[in-house]
């Protein structure tokens, strides 16, 4: 099985962007190939750095307006996508580039406090207002809406009375450290996954 060449898409920090590149670091079933952060001041710019990994940062009107970075990813041979705390909407020319082959990570249990405007503090904020007893992650498959498409994945913790948005923040990162990269794994491990990245449907 060739390795398969995994783009990461991100806005921020990039924790989780370094969890995947660890999981993946011998290259047998996926190598992370490619960064692209929204902006230039993106901490998962360093983590690129560091490690070798080529980096692009997006322009607005081309991802949006233009080809949506798809020509890019083609000529890199990218066949995977991961979403890692990417706040842009993805345009429908490259949702349909990658069908089946992107996936999103969302710090709470979907359908719930999902859609635009919800990510990070804003979601944790939302669910202790809300007086939930528990939380988690989601990971899903990434369709033409904010954190709609199907549901591959969840995880969940509890939150107590005592927690906070930052309290509730470290929980979340906890299970997505934990979790996202062995998802990743198992949906490339897939024989469908691997065809389709195969063949660049």
């Amino acid at each position: 099985m060739t390795a398969i060449r995994i783009a990461i898409f991100a806005s921020g920090a990039g924790s989780n962007a370094q969890k995947i590149i660890d999981h993946f670091r011998s290259g047998e079933i996926a190598t992370v190939a490619l960064i692209l952060a929204s902006k230039a001041g993106a901490g998962i710019l360093d983590i690129a750095s560091k490690e070798n990994i080529p980096a692009l940062i997006l322009e607005k009107d081309r991802f949006f307006r233009g080809d949506g970075y798809v020509e890019e990813l083609k000529k890199r041979d990218i066949g995977f996508i991961v979403l890692a705390g990417f706040l842009w909407k993805i345009p429908v020319n490259l949702i349909r580039a990658y069908p089946g082959r992107m996936v999103n990570i969302h710090p709470a249990l979907l359908p719930k406090y999902g859609g635009k405007g919800m990510y990070g503090a804003h979601v944790h904020e939302a669910v202790i207002a809300a007086g939930e007893k528990e939380s988690g992650i989601s990971i899903h498959y990434v369709d033409e809406l904010y954190d709609h498409g199907e549901i591959i994945f969840q995880a969940r913790c509890a939150v107590t009375e005592s927690d906070t948005a930052s309290s509730l923040a470290e929980k979340i990162h906890q299970l997505e450290h934990a979790h996202f990269p062995k998802v990743i794994e198992s949906l490339l491990t897939d024989q469908n996954i691997v065809k389709r990245s195969a063949g660049k449907a």
